[in-house]
């Protein structure tokens, strides 16, 4: 295959758009890994750099995608060979690197995971860099001491993909799980199947509230941002721990240092980026442990190469639910 599909995006003057290009092999990096795609996924960062929006695509021209499942076909990595099955997600793919809505890629091999026995290639897909969030952000709420007997967790943003996949990771682990959305009456079931104790509406969490509210929450596993978190920091249980890695909500922090100075609380951002890759595989590894397959397909859909960009207009529009699955 010296030609294949691929979305790309272009930018002219300020201006960024996307199309899906046939495009020949010499467009890719020279990195150690080549891999034939089976699937990528529709996350945040790939909706935005579908629809042109700014502050993730670093390069131009580049090809958009930061997750992909595939299988090796040639490496000079030590550890993969040809036929291997494996995921990679973030590590500058489709910022600074090509990336996976295409037929085709080259990697580092570094930073490439096998796909674990426990899922099939699409369900790792459909975990994408949402599920590889979440199982870094349950990761450092255990560093930092949270264990079930913490109190509850609160995971906002719970309809969308780190949310979901937290929900469902949180509740195997044997945490009590209460999960706030918008969309409490259309995703409320869907929630409490996933393993959520309590779902609450988001404007509970949203409103503007005190610098110290009621102690409620032992953790918090956040995906949104702006006066969510803010909120949620407000009402963390003395020794606390959130975790915040979206900004849906809002880049704004409207927060005081009162719940980190009299509380003791801690805010640790999740960077599914730039992660070593022994801790990449420690991630994998808790989700093949902690997350029930079979829960993947309730949250997850699957559409065509050619269907990405209107896919991904549903997320920044705010009516994306779950996982979007790109078959290649």
């Amino acid at each position: 295959m010296t030609m294949f599909p691929a979305w790309v995006v272009r930018r002219e003057g300020k201006a960024s758009s996307a199309a899906l290009e046939q495009v020949n092999l010499d467009m890719l990096d020279d990195l150690d890994t080549t891999v034939r795609v089976w699937f990528s996924g529709i996350n945040y960062k790939d909706a935005l750099a579908l629809h042109g929006r700014p502050g993730v695509v670093r390069r131009n021209p580049l090809i958009a995608g930061i997750d992909l499942v595939g299988e090796v076909v040639t490496s000079t990595h030590p550890t993969w060979k040809q036929g291997d099955v494996v995921t990679l997600n973030g590590a500058g793919l489709s910022e600074d690197l090509n990336g996976g809505l295409a037929a085709m890629a080259r990697v580092n091999g570094d930073d490439l995971v096998a796909v674990p026995d426990a899922f099939t290639p699409s369900q790792a897909a459909a975990i994408g860099t949402a599920g590889f969030t979440a199982s870094l952000s349950l990761l450092a709420l255990e560093r930092q001491g949270i264990t079930p007997d913490s109190g509850p967790v609160l995971v906002t943003g719970a309809g969308g993909g780190v949310g979901s996949v937290a929900v469902a990771l949180l509740s195997r682990s044997g945490y009590e799980v209460v999960a706030a959305t918008g969309r409490v009456d259309s995703l409320g079931e869907r929630l409490i199947a996933l393993g959520a104790s309590e779902v609450i509406d988001r404007d509970t969490v949203d409103a503007a509230g005190k610098p110290l509210g009621a102690q409620r929450w032992g953790s918090v596993v956040d995906s949104v941002g702006g006066a969510i978190l803010a909120n949620a920091l407000a009402t963390l249980k003395p020794g606390g721990v959130a975790t915040t890695c979206g900004l849906t909500a809002g880049a704004q922090l409207p927060t005081t240092v009162l719940p980190f100075i009299l509380r003791g609380i801690t805010l640790t951002g999740i960077d599914s980026v730039h992660t070593a890759p022994a801790v990449r595989r420690e991630a994998w590894d808790r989700l093949a442990r902690d997350l029930d397959p079979q829960l993947l397909d309730s949250v997850s859909r699957t559409v065509q190469l050619a269907e990405a960009q209107d896919a991904a207009a549903e997320l920044l529009e705010g009516r994306g639910t779950g996982r979007i699955v790109v078959e290649i």
